[in-house]
């Protein structure tokens, strides 16, 4: 006896009163071509583009197939700030997955992997407003929003990496293939191939071993 295939429309209105159903057809009906018309604007084949999603300096932002932005993802390639000028690049592999309020911003570099996962509230950059690391470091005496952007470096994030939620990733920082980084998690160093990190900030809490296919503690 063959099943039969129950289609989402159906799921839908046995799930919702059916106005609500409805309107919840008509709102992915929307997505999907608002989905085709940026995939075909950026390049990006494959593309599901979802609600409150927007990019800033498109041209320098390259997608891989298959990238899927569920809600509010905010891509900020910045080639100007007040008097500075920027190059900035952000490349984005196949089948990368954003959650819900993932900002990432560039002024310099940064790269994702494949098959990366992105949890909700993540923010990933490559600079700071401001510089506190070496000589000439940022006077607290000048607002925040006027010191030059700058302070931080380029962000590289392998592939088959899961980023939890609410985590803050800052350049300079590379991020070793099948790598989790924990809810929560600051990262501001580097992450090794198939390490588990955890806090604020980020350290190595469990290894992968591929002999025995165990997370074993670090």
């Amino acid at each position: 006896m063959r099943t039969r295939r129950i289609s989402s429309a159906e799921t839908l209105f046995a799930a919702n009163p059916p106005l609500i159903a409805v309107l919840l057809i008509a709102e992915r009906c929307w997505f999907r071509a608002t989905s085709l018309v940026m995939a075909q604007a950026l390049k990006a084949p494959g593309l599901y583009w979802g609600p409150g999603c927007r990019v800033y300096g498109g041209r320098h932002i390259r997608f891989g197939r298959g990238v899927f932005a569920n809600r509010n993802l905010w891509l900020e390639a910045n080639t100007s700030y007040r008097s500075q000028t920027f190059t900035p690049s952000i490349a984005i592999g196949d089948r990368v997955a954003f959650s819900d309020g993932v900002h990432i911003s560039a002024i310099e570099k940064i790269e994702i992997g494949n098959d990366v996962l992105f949890g909700s509230k993540i923010y990933v950059s490559d600079h700071a407003h401001g510089n506190y690391r070496g000589e000439h470091q940022s006077s607290s005496e000048e607002p925040p929003a006027e010191r030059p952007l700058g302070g931080g470096g380029p962000v590289t994030i392998g592939d088959n990496v899961w980023i939890g939620d609410n985590v803050v990733i800052v350049g300079p920082v590379s991020v070793g293939r099948g790598a989790i980084i924990a809810a929560n998690s600051v990262v501001r160093a580097e992450v090794p191939p198939n390490a588990m990190v955890a806090g604020a900030p980020a350290r190595i809490v469990k290894i992968y071993n591929p002999k025995s296919g165990l997370w074993e503690r670090a």
